[in-house]
């Protein structure tokens, strides 16, 4: 089979959650052998936060972000497991962890130690608000979301702040943590030399919130909530059908000139209230009202199919269900199936994953390890064996 982009590439990972395991499953799609390092007893918490669950009782969310890797059980409280982690580390290229700032050093495994043993490492830190004055602050998405901003732009201008459904601020961060030892492996390539990485929470969520951010940095405007309305684009909105409610992205004045054609009212686009994006920033209430008339007539499949053929941005409100059925339609993966693979003792089980995001042409993701059993490969690791997974394509 095809070599993965980053096979030979070796992760001791020591992080936990979702901001970290997401960032070294990317990495594992791409061909790195990931070694997850688990405490005794208990491995990564979101292995029990349930429901749901599998048919074994793991929970979804440990499933979610934990496949391409192998699974080490140590005991990190005591000298024999802390020089077991340094055996692990002193054989990979990457070491990522996401504790509390300050916990690796008291353990001996902070970044100077490991570096002083070996200076080609990259080791990547990931907390909730930087290593300075904020490193006691726990890093919960739902925290960093609060005081981040995210919330006071998230949800309707009349109700309370809310939430992104997913956290959403674990997973920007993990993603910007791949890309953080992907830039230093590139710096090691050419230099030989090893550096640390670091990521937060709140960083990560303030370079996220983009054009709303740089309102505030730019302009001095503190944006605030606007449901599905966006503060500088009309119509860019959710609005209700005769059915359920369909999501209009309208971004130039050509797919405007197209909307109003559609919807059975031309001259909308003729209309000095609506001629421009500004004018219809500008009277965004009164053009709502129009359109919403308009989308009565027929339900939310009719209007993105028509609204689509004409070249207009445009999509129904989906359930989960929905989307992957979208997702297929399309032609995109969407949803894997990995069979079990083999193991060290108690064979694995087959698992149904979320399709990595990216696709290469020459050295594609791929799936080989379903997400481990708590301990799973510690013998496996423990004896030395450092040529990796087997690579069983699926």
């Amino acid at each position: 089979m095809r070599r993965g982009a980053l096979d030979g590439l070796r992760i001791a990972d020591f992080s936990r959650v979702l901001a970290g395991p997401y960032a070294t499953m990317l990495l594992g799609d791409l061909g790195a052998d990931v070694v997850k390092v688990e405490r005794p007893g208990i491995g990564d918490e979101t292995r029990a936060w349930h429901p749901p669950a599998d048919s074994d009782g793991t929970s979804t969310y440990f499933l979610s972000v934990n496949r391409n890797k192998r699974s080490v059980v140590l005991d990190l409280t005591t000298d024999s497991g802390r020089e077991q982690a340094r055996v692990l580390v002193a054989e990979c290229d990457v070491v990522v962890e996401n504790f509390r700032p300050g916990t690796m050093e008291r353990l001996g495994l902070g970044y100077e130690e490991l570096r002083a043993r070996k200076p080609e490492l990259i080791y990547c830190s990931i907390s909730g608000f930087g290593s300075g004055e904020g490193a006691a602050i726990p890093g919960y998405d739902l925290l960093v979301q609060a005081v981040g901003g995210l919330m006071s732009v998230t949800g309707t201008a009349d109700g309370e702040p809310v939430k992104a459904g997913v956290a959403l601020v674990d997973v920007i961060t993990g993603l910007h943590a791949s890309l953080g030892v992907l830039a230093a492996l590139r710096h090691r390539d050419a230099t030989g030399q090893g550096q640390r990485v670091e990521v937060n929470l709140l960083g990560s969520l303030l370079s996220a919130m983009v054009n709303q951010a740089s309102a505030f940095a730019v302009a001095g405007v503190i944006p605030g909530r606007m449901g599905n309305a966006h503060p500088s684009i009309a119509p860019y909105e959710t609005l209700p059908t005769a059915d359920r409610p369909i999501a209009l992205a309208v971004g130039n004045d050509r797919q405007f000139a197209a909307l109003a054609e559609v919807v059975g009212n031309a001259g909308l686009a003729l209309d000095g209230r609506f001629r421009t994006n500004a004018d219809r920033v500008a009277h965004r209430a009164e053009l709502r009202d129009i359109l919403t008339k308009r989308l009565s007539a027929a339900g939310a499949d009719h209007w993105s199919t028509v609204l689509l053929s004409a070249g207009v941005p445009a999509g129904p409100v989906n359930t989960l269900d929905d989307a992957f059925a979208f997702a297929r339609k399309l032609g995109l993966p969407g949803i894997v199936d990995m069979p079990a693979a083999p193991a060290d003792g108690e064979g694995s089980r087959p698992s149904r994953q979320v399709a990595h995001p990216i696709a290469l042409s020459g050295t594609p993701a791929q799936y080989r390890l379903p997400p481990p059993r708590l301990g799973q490969h510690t013998t496996q690791v423990l004896r030395g064996r450092s040529d990796g997974p087997d690579r069983a394509s699926v």
